[in-house]
């Protein structure tokens, strides 16, 4: 089957896109990326979507307007990729604004901004979306959503394989060995923390806008990283939570940035941003140490994806800080860089249609394995 997938992550860039053909068994599909592209939101909208994020008040009329040019955009992404309308079903993930993990008695919630019966019309196809809801209904964060993906697409290797993902948030699933004691294990995985979104909105506050992202991290590569208070913003409660964990830009924000900066205070801008991706990197390396003490787990290897996958020095330091594991990027897989999660969201779709679970216990924290998605018809 053909199905083309749509995702637009927390880093709010743009839309990506996957026409990709799935056959046999759901499991450990035969898959196939036919066409693949990633395009930029309109800059105006882009700055719309994070101030949202960041907590900026709508009229009605004003979130009606916006889900519209959400829902639009998106339909012009999807023409692209499937010029020959060969898609069957659309997987769409639609655009986070807020993300509220459970924690204690409180119920978790995600908003994510989409019409999908305006997107069905528009595309004339089935359209599946809001994955995340029925998994946070039945306690899970509803995020992250990859691991099952992850290993289905990806497959199992001679050891533990970790995907990480550097969108505006690090993500990570942990893929059991093929064979040996572990064999029988579990795929789980977690947010780690932040990896894009306080670099990539320090580069707007310092460039005043001119600039939304350390391109090829240029800007941290002529920095100094402050070790010190990188030591003590890992002690936050946050970085001390076991998996299964979630969050965003709700924790890692403009009002958290903001906090950061008033320490760095007389940091040159290139150091600012040099702390802020060796922090990046740092969580990642603990969480790894962390899983490692609690349960005897070390991935032999870690494949990245996403954005941050083009930022050099935080690539750099995240090698410096895991030394031991082999570091490479999905495109040693044939996977696009940003292409991994509209890949993801197209296989979900697929299973909704076959009626197979999208998360677990393992991944989310959810109560029991649950479908994800919800179908809307064009007509």
């Amino acid at each position: 089957m053909y199905v083309l997938g749509l995702m637009s992550g927390t880093s709010s860039d743009g839309v990506d896109a996957a026409l990709v053909e799935f056959l046999g068994n759901p499991y450990q599909p035969i898959w196939n990326l036919h066409n693949y592209l990633s395009v930029s939101y309109p800059q105006d909208l882009r700055s719309y979507i994070i101030n949202v994020s960041q907590g900026l008040k709508l009229s009605s009329k004003e979130w009606l307007d916006f889900s519209e040019a959400i829902t639009e955009f998106h339909a012009i992404v999807a023409r692209k990729c499937d010029s020959k309308s060969l898609a069957r079903i659309v997987g769409c993930h639609g655009q986070t604004v807020w993300h509220r993990p459970p924690v204690g008695s409180t119920r978790g919630a995600s908003l994510q901004i989409l019409q999908a019966p305006l997107l069905a019309t528009l595309l004339n196809k089935p359209v599946i979306y809001d994955f995340r809801s029925k998994d946070l209904a039945l306690g899970g964060h509803g995020a992250p959503l990859v691991p099952l993906p992850d290993m289905a697409l990806i497959g199992r290797g001679n050891g533990w394989r970790g995907v990480l993902n550097l969108g505006g948030i690090a993500n990570i699933s942990m893929i059991p060995p093929r064979s040996g004691p572990n064999k029988n294990e579990t795929v789980f995985g977690w947010d780690c923390g932040p990896a894009n979104s306080l670099i990539d909105l320090a580069v707007q506050k310092i460039s005043k806008g001119k600039s939304f992202f350390d391109c090829d991290g240029i800007m941290a590569t002529k920095g100094v990283p402050n070790s010190s208070l990188i030591s003590l913003w890992l002690k936050e409660p946050f970085f001390q939570i076991p998996p299964p964990k979630s969050t965003g830009r709700e924790y890692f924000g403009m009002k958290d940035l903001d906090q950061r900066l008033s320490q760095l205070k007389g940091s040159s801008d290139n150091d600012v941003i040099a702390t802020l991706a060796s922090f990046s990197a740092s969580v990642i390396a603990q969480d790894l140490d962390h899983l490692f003490l609690e349960k005897f787990i070390r991935p032999i290897e870690i494949f990245m994806a996403g954005g941050g996958a083009n930022n050099l020095f935080l690539l750099s330091e995240i090698r410096r800080l895991c030394r031991g594991i082999k570091i490479s990027t999905i495109k040693d897989l044939g996977i696009p860089l940003q292409g991994r999660e509209a890949i993801v969201f197209a296989l979900l779709a697929w299973w909704n249609r076959l009626n197979v679970p999208g998360s677990t216990k393992s991944t989310t924290g959810i109560s029991r394995p649950v479908i994800l998605g919800i179908e809307v018809k064009p007509n």
